[in-house]
């Protein structure tokens, strides 16, 4: 069996050829027995799973051969797509996972997360995550039309770019204390959001950063254990 584990490829109309590269890695993994761990940030926006486009249509189709070919997906939702749920997932027969999950392969422990809530030195984005994820809301916004939800998200956009760019480097990066804390009892953490594709030792165990996909070029981790536990952290080319 493979398991493989990406992050942070931010799908949209506006840029196809991330599109065709999503594409192409569920048709290169799709006869390997591949359980595929999406860790956030699959869509540069999600503004519901009542949203519906051709774009969107042609992933669901590859998906839904995906599956079919005794393959698995599952999900952990990010900053980005955090309102995506069962019911779009249940079109390909994939699961949901919780924000924190903890996966065992060969006797090794995984914590796999999106990344975000390890960064808390970011105050200000900290405090916006609480509400913003408060079910209550969540439940609410989901009821509002679909127009309204995007010209919302469109906005969240803008202004996050725009405070971004009034951010030290630093202070989007994780902090330490909370990654010494979430990979205490595990053997790996492994993690996106942040897109610096490294692998770090903390503690004397490693922390595994999924970067973000590119126009031709992606990282991604490949596990395969029928090789002895090869872990494979690599720059893949579509």
């Amino acid at each position: 069996m493979t398991y493989l584990f990406i992050s942070d490829l931010h799908l949209s109309p506006d840029h196809p050829r991330l599109v065709r590269g999503f594409l192409a890695l569920l048709k290169e993994y799709k006869n390997n027995n591949t359980q595929l761990y999406i860790l956030g940030d699959w869509f540069n926006a999600w503004i519901g799973d009542d949203y519906s486009a051709p774009w969107l249509d042609e992933i669901i189709t590859a998906l839904q051969e995906f599956t079919a070919a005794n393959n698995h997906v599952y999900f952990q939702v990010g900053n980005r797509d955090f309102v995506l749920g069962k019911k779009f997932l249940a079109l390909f027969n994939a699961t949901l996972l919780p924000d924190v999950y903890i996966l065992e392969i060969n006797h090794k422990r995984f914590r796999l997360e999106h990344g975000d809530a390890l960064c808390t030195d970011d105050v200000a984005y900290q405090r916006f995550r609480k509400v913003i994820r408060n079910p209550v809301l969540l439940g609410i916004l989901k009821r509002t039309p679909l127009n309204f939800r995007q010209k919302l998200a469109n906005g969240f956009r803008k202004k996050s770019s725009e405070t971004k760019q009034l951010k030290s480097y630093d202070i989007m990066d994780v902090n330490l204390h909370a990654v010494e804390n979430a990979i205490h009892q595990v053997d790996f953490l492994i993690h996106g959001h942040t897109h610096r594709p490294e692998i770090h030792e903390v503690i004397n165990k490693k922390r595994i950063v999924l970067g973000d996909w590119r126009e031709d070029t992606a990282w991604i981790l490949e596990i395969n254990e029928r090789e002895n536990f090869k872990l494979d952290f690599k720059k893949w080319s579509y």
